[in-house]
């Protein structure tokens, strides 16, 4: 699935669930290597469980950030 964040600098989430588990996860734009280590840390943890610990974050004094913004692409999915 693509996913279009709002209100951060990514442009696009690319997600890949099987049976409620994050196989893949590609950010198109956004801080490169801070977005490559999220996207590995989540691949093979249940869905579930990264959105419990992405949601809420915060970029600076934006209300959202690109790992909630993720949390929010699972939540749409589930």
């Amino acid at each position: 699935m693509r996913y279009q964040p709002k209100g951060v600098c990514s442009t696009s989430i690319d997600i890949e669930l099987e049976d409620g588990v994050v196989k893949s996860v590609a950010f198109t734009g956004g801080c490169n290597g801070n977005l490559q280590g999220i996207s590995r840390l989540i691949e093979g943890m249940k869905a579930e469980d990264a959105i419990s610990r992405l949601k809420g974050i915060r970029c600076g004094f934006k209300n959202t950030s690109c790992p909630d913004q993720l949390a929010q692409a699972l939540e749409s999915m589930i």
